[in-house]
């Protein structure tokens, strides 16, 4: 069974001579215009482009890019590869290789589940509360969340950062033979939520990090109480919006809108489809969400500059304290309690691996990761499937990893976790 996570680290900038390979990159820009034409204008005006494929590249660091994706499918034995780079939010390339289902080829616009990556949505919606005075992140929660044990000692910051020491309940071995005898299950939040919290917490909040999906539940009932807006509403109104992403939506039921990316897995011991498995556990209610490749990109670029938040918030989304935290225990084993440094940390929904500002989850067959590198303005997108014989892990962010060594080598993304 894959939970979905993140992590991140210190940005830096390098020296002009070391940015060859990402020069190279900015220079091809000018011979990778998209194919397709301009779309009709969305609801704020500006034209809505189609996610389509660029012309295939016979040279450069965007062959380089579906090189490296040709050889990963294969060594993989994954289903699909769909992947965009992008410098500037400007193309480099936008790719899909492989199958949706047999017969049927991958293309840039189909959905896929994005996990995770809702959660950089949800700490990058908190820091806007912030930066307007609403909260601060030191408000414990018990005001918005009066029932939740240990209220008065939980914090906005500890929810988003992952250190406020819930069990994870994907880790029980109870919810795990639940969801593997029936993956059409819909968990509720109160399920959810009463399943971490019915087990002794890990460590004493704020004093070590732990991933726990049930942060992220909490949190955005947390947002709902505090804005008085359904969760759904309130990341399309403070992110969504304002980084048009167009093709990313939240979904209260376990359908893909069409075209649909479709997913199968063996995690239940035969090659199934897992395209509409029920994604309810994965994160907080009206956070579930699609997306497509395109939109994926931006994400990258719009999460990882910061760009919705003021410069002090921006610090705090990449580093909220959680550096020199990780630590095993008695209750809690290093690999869940892992040691977080400034090379590679969580922040708020958002994981600093170096350089980088990323995210990568995995449900089920799916697997995706998005990265950013701010001191190139270099996003990586790339959302995979498994075929029958691929190994389990976070095959997207593998791939990422190898197009981030060939586009900007020295900024490799280092592994965490």
């Amino acid at each position: 069974m894959s939970p979905l996570r993140t992590r991140t680290g210190p940005l830096r900038s390098v020296p002009r001579s070391r940015r060859a390979a990402v020069t190279a990159v900015a220079a091809l820009l000018a011979l990778c215009a998209p194919t397709a034409a301009t779309g009709a204008p969305a609801a704020d005006g500006r034209p809505h482009r189609p996610c389509v494929a660029s012309r295939p590249p016979e040279r450069g660091p965007a062959r380089d890019v579906l090189r490296i994706a040709e050889r990963a499918k294969a060594e993989m034995d994954l289903k699909s590869v769909i992947l965009r780079v992008t410098v500037d939010g400007r193309e480099v390339v936008t790719a899909a290789l492989g199958e949706s289902m047999t017969g049927v080829p991958a293309a840039p616009a189909l959905h896929f589940r994005n996990g995770n990556i809702a959660i950089s949505y949800m700490g990058t919606a908190l820091l806007r509360l912030v930066d307007r005075g609403v909260v601060r992140l030191d408000d414990p929660v018990a005001r918005w969340l009066p029932g939740l044990k240990d209220g008065d000692r939980i914090t906005l910051r500890m929810l988003a950062a992952s250190t406020t020491g819930l069990v994870d309940y994907v880790r029980l071995p109870e919810f795990q033979r639940a969801v593997v005898a029936d993956p059409f299950r819909r968990w509720t939040a109160d399920e959810l939520v009463r399943l971490s919290t019915s087990k002794d917490r890990w460590y004493e909040p704020g004093t070590n990090w732990s991933y726990s999906h049930a942060n992220f539940v909490l949190l955005g009932a947390a947002l709902e109480k505090i804005t008085d807006t359904r969760l759904d509403v309130l990341l399309r109104r403070e992110v969504l919006g304002p980084l048009r992403l167009r093709e990313t939506r939240n979904g209260f039921t376990p359908d893909v809108p069409a075209p649909v990316l479709h997913a199968f897995t063996s995690d239940r011991g035969t090659y199934e489809e897992s395209t509409f498995w029920n994604p309810s556990w994965t994160t907080a209610p009206g956070a579930v969400e699609t997306t497509d490749i395109c939109d994926l990109a931006r994400s990258a670029a719009g999460i990882g500059s910061g760009r919705l938040l003021s410069p002090s918030s921006y610090r705090e989304l990449l580093d909220p304290g959680t550096v020199g935290l990780g630590h095993a225990t008695e209750k809690c084993p290093a690999k869940v309690c892992l040691a977080q440094t400034e090379a590679a940390h969580d922040g708020l929904g958002v994981l600093v691996l170096g350089d980088w500002v990323s995210q990568h989850p995995l449900f089920f067959g799916y697997s995706a990761s998005q990265n950013y590198l701010p001191s190139e303005r270099l996003a990586i997108a790339v959302s995979t499937t498994d075929g029958p014989n691929a190994a389990a892990g976070h095959s997207a962010h593998t791939i990422a990893r190898r197009i981030a060594a060939a586009l900007a080598p020295a900024h490799p993304v280092p592994d965490f976790g």
